[in-house]
């Protein structure tokens, strides 16, 4: 089962900044797209931002022109730049990677805390 892991949340103050990474556990074939949701308390898990293995990108309004997603060399990884951050941003951030075969698949991290806070 391929794995996705993030790292580099943690806590910043308002208009601080932070940048989240994720690999995968191996190597996958026909990845279509990578992206970034979160999920804050009591709310439904959202997207932040994709980008297409032809490098388009797609972004939430609400973080257009703060965050910028952007792939590693390595065809597994995928980064989050996040600038500007603000005390709604806080939620826990997913990695996601997906795979075309037959079928669509969606690979899912665990989650890394970002939590905005003076």
């Amino acid at each position: 089962q391929v794995q996705p892991v993030e790292s580099g949340g943690g806590l910043v103050q308002p208009g601080g900044s932070l940048r989240l990474s994720c690999v995968a556990s191996e190597i996958i074939r026909s990845i279509t797209a990578m992206g970034w949701y979160r999920q804050a308390p009591g709310k439904q898990r959202e997207l932040v931002a994709t980008i297409a293995a032809g490098g388009n990108t797609n972004y939430a309004d609400s973080v257009k022109g703060r965050f910028t997603i952007s792939r590693g060399n390595a065809k597994n990884m995928v980064y989050l730049q996040m600038n500007s951050l603000r005390p709604e941003d806080t939620a826990v951030y997913y990695c996601n990677l997906k795979q075309l075969l037959l079928l669509e698949y969606n690979y899912w991290g665990q989650g890394t805390q970002v939590t905005v806070s003076s």
